[in-house]
């Protein structure tokens, strides 16, 4: 057993996820827009879909290169993306 405390990598944990994802949907929007609900793409991006979700949201507020629209809800968030 360690006394050594693990120090806290949450921050760059999320910085990582959602550079991860937004390099996902630049590829994918780069012919023009794109539709999908964050359940369908969660082993792509392997994140779940919750954690998409949250990441959207910040994405839509950050994002210069795209531009991030929620859509509809029909059992789960569509959402619209598109290069800014």
């Amino acid at each position: 057993m360690s006394a050594t405390a693990t120090p806290s990598t949450t921050t760059t944990d999320d910085l990582s996820k959602e550079e991860r994802l937004k390099r996902y949907l630049l590829e994918r929007a780069e012919d023009g827009e794109m539709y999908f609900k964050g359940k369908f793409i969660s082993e792509d991006v392997e994140l779940s879909p919750k954690e998409i979700g949250a990441l959207m949201v910040k994405l839509r507020d950050s994002a210069t290169e795209l531009t991030v629209e929620k859509w509809s809800y029909t059992g789960a968030t569509t959402w619209r993306v598109e290069p800014a």
